[in-house]
């Protein structure tokens, strides 16, 4: 099995001077819902990032403050911040990369499907701009519920008559690095060596890491159920413990700047790199569903096989697909019903 690897490469002023002898391949990208508890976060990951030229930041408020607070980090990307509704063609407009957290935080009670009514509108939104202004554009969804909005996202672009399966990404990436940490304490292993591939969805039980897979590792049938438990439904540990402040802000900032780093790479030309993530695929009966794929020039290179599942992951896929399914048509017809 080809598993997925995710790693964090530290961003140094020596890669920073590198930068102008690259210009010619890097590249312009925009945070949409940049002010917010995931947004703020990513955009200053994304400015150490020394691939990066430009760097816009959309948000109904605050955006100017934020991108006049980055801007005074020295590395090469040129931050502009964008305000209001009527300025997000302007963010989007020529970017390589459209990197959206937008949306409203999940509280505690809330599932991701409670978003869905708020959320879905802010994506809709997004995506007709972007078809407009951006439609050769690679995008990032994390906005939840991943399982409906990155097919409201790919039903918008549709319409318009820009959609490019192979560039259109649901952000799936928290649930590798949740694995990875959460494996790596059970098996008393380097967390930053641990490699967990992770399929699905990005939901509760539609989450299915693929323990059977990681190399060397052992579980008992107590600790294999109580890790998957974890990993999926490690959102709520954070909400829980965020006591109505929030959900998971911070580690799904890192979680989206890794995929975007990768993607970048592999934009630039980079061979071999792969990761998990939520696209359109025929792996199984879900229009979209996570695996892990080769990223390349011109986004999705390869998708790769599930490779030999156990019984137990057999079954949960089982159980999962209706599920995935029911979600992607609910989004697929929220924006056919869309006045």
């Amino acid at each position: 099995m080809l598993a997925a690897r995710t790693a964090l490469r530290p961003v140094t002023m020596a890669a920073a001077r590198s930068f102008s002898s690259t210009k010619s391949t890097a590249a312009k990208v925009a945070v949409v819902g940049a002010s917010g508890g995931i947004g703020q976060p990513l955009s200053m990951l994304l400015k150490l990032d020394p691939s990066i030229k430009e760097l816009n930041l959309y948000d109904i408020v605050h955006t100017p403050g934020v991108a006049a607070d980055l801007s005074h980090i020295p590395f090469p990307a040129k931050v502009k911040g964008f305000k209001g509704a009527e300025s997000v063609e302007a963010a989007l407009k020529g970017c390589d990369v459209i990197v959206v957290p937008a949306g409203v935080p999940r509280k505690p009670g809330m599932t991701r499907d409670d978003l869905f009514n708020i959320n879905a509108g802010i994506v809709k939104t997004i995506a007709e701009a972007a078809a407009k202004v951006a439609p050769n554009a690679c995008y990032l969804i994390i906005s939840n519920p991943v399982n409906s909005t990155v097919p409201i996202f790919a039903e918008v672009l549709k319409k318009a008559g820009t959609y490019n399966p192979k560039k259109l990404f649901g952000v799936t990436t928290l649930d590798v690095i949740r694995a990875n940490t959460f494996v790596s304490e059970n098996q008393c292993t380097d967390p930053t060596s641990t490699n967990v591939t992770v399929v699905g969805g990005h939901a509760g039980t539609t989450i299915l890491p693929l323990l059977s897979q990681v190399k060397g590792a052992k579980f008992s049938p107590e600790a294999l159920a109580a890790l998957t438990h974890r990993i999926q439904f490690g959102g709520d540990e954070v909400v829980k413990a965020k006591d109505g402040a929030g959900s998971a802000t911070l580690s799904m900032a890192y979680a989206g700047y890794l995929f975007t780093a990768q993607l970048l790479k592999a934009l630039k030309g980079e061979k071999g790199v792969v990761a998990c993530t939520f696209v359109e695929n025929t792996v199984t009966a879900a229009p979209f569903f996570a695996v892990p794929v080769t990223l390349g020039k011109g986004g999705v290179e390869k998708i790769h096989s599930l490779g030999e599942l156990s019984a137990v992951e057999k079954e949960a896929m089982d159980k999962a697909i209706p599920d995935l399914v029911a979600q992607a048509k609910k989004g697929v017809e929220f924006v056919k019903n869309a006045k």
